[in-house]
């Protein structure tokens, strides 16, 4: 499985302006744009064919309405977490149950202390990749990402 979580890694919302490459999307009214690259939808649709790829974000099924039809993505399973604002901390346990004993990735921009621990002590193939929030999923980290996959996931 591959957790992805969207602020901060598909939007790069601590950059000062908006990068090369992304485009803002007004998708809630009276807050600050979302920025997204287009990119990130055929990356996503890589990552497909070696992951279960689920949400990992606040956004829950809100990512499927608001960035399936940007990213040109097919409706994906996500992770039910606490209702928002919630520490970040709080994702652990959500992402515990989801996970089961299932080798992951997990891609966030803000990978807890307890998270670490967690995946450490798992016993089960697990990836975490932090991404800079100013900057966002690159094509490095989906390479990682797809290269972890053929050396811990049976096809």
């Amino acid at each position: 499985m591959l957790l992805l979580d969207i602020d901060g890694v598909l939007n790069p919302f601590a950059a000062t302006c908006c990068p090369p490459g992304y485009a803002e999307y007004d998708l809630f009214p009276g807050e600050e744009p979302v920025r997204l690259s287009r990119a990130h939808g055929e990356w996503i649709t890589n990552l497909s064919g070696a992951f279960e790829v689920i949400w990992a974000s606040a956004w829950g099924r809100h990512a499927n309405l608001l960035l399936g039809p940007v990213l040109d993505l097919p409706p994906l399973p996500f992770v039910d977490f606490p209702p928002v604002p919630f520490p970040p901390v709080m994702k652990v346990p959500s992402v515990i149950r989801h996970l089961r004993n299932r080798p992951a990735v997990w891609i966030d921009d803000v990978i807890t202390a307890e998270a670490r621990t967690w995946a450490a002590g798992r016993g089960i193939p697990t990836l975490l990749l932090e991404v800079e929030p100013a900057i966002g999923l690159t094509r490095p980290a989906v390479d990682l990402a797809l290269q972890w996959a053929a050396r811990h996931i049976r096809a």
